[in-house]
């Protein structure tokens, strides 16, 4: 499974790329997870979709304080064969 996120609220500047990596790490998931100009963030995130629920639902609960997640707008799409989950730039 994969699947396609934006997730808005203030989630730049407050270090939610890097704890997604890492739990999309925990989960063994692959993808990616990027900043945008809007002050949004998009990922793609593949694999069990069991694993990709728990990732969202971390997403959602923020991973500090200092993060606030509003909303995750999520698609699904077709499976890729990402290799691991990036930080792009």
């Amino acid at each position: 499974m994969r699947i396609h996120g934006i997730v808005s609220g203030k989630v730049q500047g407050v270090g939610f790329r890097y704890s997604t990596k890492l739990q999309a790490d925990k989960y063994n998931l692959t993808g990616w997870v990027k900043n945008r100009d809007d002050g949004t963030v998009e990922l793609e995130v593949e694999g069990d979709q069991m694993k990709i629920d728990l990732l969202l639902n971390d997403i959602k609960k923020g991973f500090h304080p200092f993060m606030q997640v509003n909303n995750i707008k999520t698609t699904i799409l077709n499976h890729t064969g990402y290799k691991d989950f990036q930080i792009l730039n």
